[in-house]
């Protein structure tokens, strides 16, 4: 049995996977008269593979339980896909490196903090959102033809996620 413990994210720790969208060490611009700000340019959206095209969905997610076990992942080859809480809350990832299937031993979960959202790249092995409450998610992936969905299920890996 594998026990996989969620560790703190950090753009360094995380960049293989991806990035973190988030508004720290980001100049903003003034809009709007001054009411507001724009953080420009947070994440890149891969979707132009076959000619798909990015959209925005809102996934209603439910809380998991913790330990929980990890019996699946899933990538998508053809596009980036991001995850952005549409509350003040932390949420977790599980996520392996890019290959024809997840490596049992590269396996990690980080901790992602309030305000942050995630944007895993493409080919990037991950299980679906694990929202640590009954919540909404703002999603931007990518819609289009082609294979974009790819699922390995864990047959002989016993994998369990401690938050």
């Amino acid at each position: 049995m594998k026990i996989i413990k969620a560790k703190k994210i950090t753009k360094k720790n995380f960049s293989k996977f991806g990035q973190l969208i988030d508004t720290s060490k980001k100049n903003p611009i003034n809009i709007n008269d001054g009411y507001a700000k724009r953080f420009d340019n947070l994440i890149n959206v891969d979707a132009s593979k076959n000619k798909g095209k990015a959209i925005v969905s809102i996934f209603k997610a439910k809380k998991r339980r913790f330990p929980m076990k990890i019996d699946m992942m899933e990538k998508h080859p053809l596009g980036s896909q991001a995850f952005i809480p549409m509350e003040d809350t932390k949420f977790l990832v599980f996520v392996a490196p890019k290959g024809d299937k997840p490596d049992v031993n590269k396996i990690q979960s980080f901790l992602v903090p309030k305000q942050t959202g995630v944007n895993y790249n493409a080919g990037i092995w991950h299980f679906p959102l694990i929202s640590m409450k009954n919540m909404n998610f703002l999603i931007v992936d990518r819609k289009g033809k082609g294979n974009n969905l790819v699922i390995h299920k864990f047959k002989k890996d016993q994998i369990i996620l401690k938050k």
